[in-house]
């Protein structure tokens, strides 16, 4: 007998300003400081602009975690603090 499929629940393509600070855990303001490239040591947080809204690529948000966390890891190597 054949077991029941089980319906999967893809991500979002596009998130907005509340999901991304979601996904952060920051505040909206945070995330509008980051893509307005406000915030010291980081870069701009890449979006989509729809008139006034402002959405983020789920698959952009991944990129530019991965390009921090690429980073930090360059700088904890420079400076000894790496395991």
């Amino acid at each position: 007998m054949a077991l029941p499929s089980i319906p999967v629940i893809s991500a979002p393509a596009v998130l907005t300003v509340a999901e991304v600070a979601r996904e952060l855990r920051c505040s909206k303001a945070h995330v509008h400081n980051i893509v307005a490239g406000k915030v010291p040591n980081l870069p701009p947080l890449p979006i989509l602009r729809i008139g006034r809204r402002m959405l983020v690529r789920a698959e952009r948000l991944k990129a530019w975690l991965t390009e921090l966390e690429a980073r930090e890891i360059e700088a904890q190597k420079l400076t000894g603090f790496f395991r």
